[in-house]
């Protein structure tokens, strides 16, 4: 344990603020979820849909670069990828400096459902972090 939280004597408020944080996440999932449903998604395509979209870089995410992002194992993601790229999502392409490498686009289909889904989902973010900001300060 290290000092600071030592010297911390954990109160009922803590436990209410920790309580309140889980609550607004758990919310916001399943908002989400809700969202993505609703635009004839899976939650977990719009998890794939927004790593893809949010991938640093100037290239294409990979899979395992995927993967790392939605905590899931490398062959759950290329299942994953399968089903959304049958559902005309996203498309494999091969890394243009490494044959070895797949890199992995949004389609037009997949650029427009986000873009639908993304503007109500940044202002639930925003409430998201309002609430995180009062407890924090609490």
């Amino acid at each position: 344990m290290d000092q600071a939280r030592a010297r911390h004597q954990l109160t009922r408020a803590d436990f209410e603020h920790l309580l309140a944080f889980r609550i607004s996440l758990r919310r916001f999932q399943r908002w989400s979820e809700d969202q993505a449903r609703a635009a004839g998604l899976t939650h977990v395509q719009h998890q794939l849909l927004v790593a893809v979209k949010g991938h640093p870089g100037g290239d294409p995410p990979t899979v395992g670069d995927l993967a790392d992002y939605l905590l899931l194992r490398h062959h759950s993601v290329v299942e994953l990828v399968d089903r959304a790229e049958l559902a005309g999502l996203v498309r494999r392409a091969p890394d243009a400096r490494d044959a070895r490498l797949v890199r992995v686009r949004l389609t037009g289909k997949g650029e427009r459902l986000l873009d639908e889904l993304t503007p109500a989902h940044l202002i639930e973010l925003h409430g998201l972090a309002a609430v995180l900001d009062e407890l924090v300060a609490g």
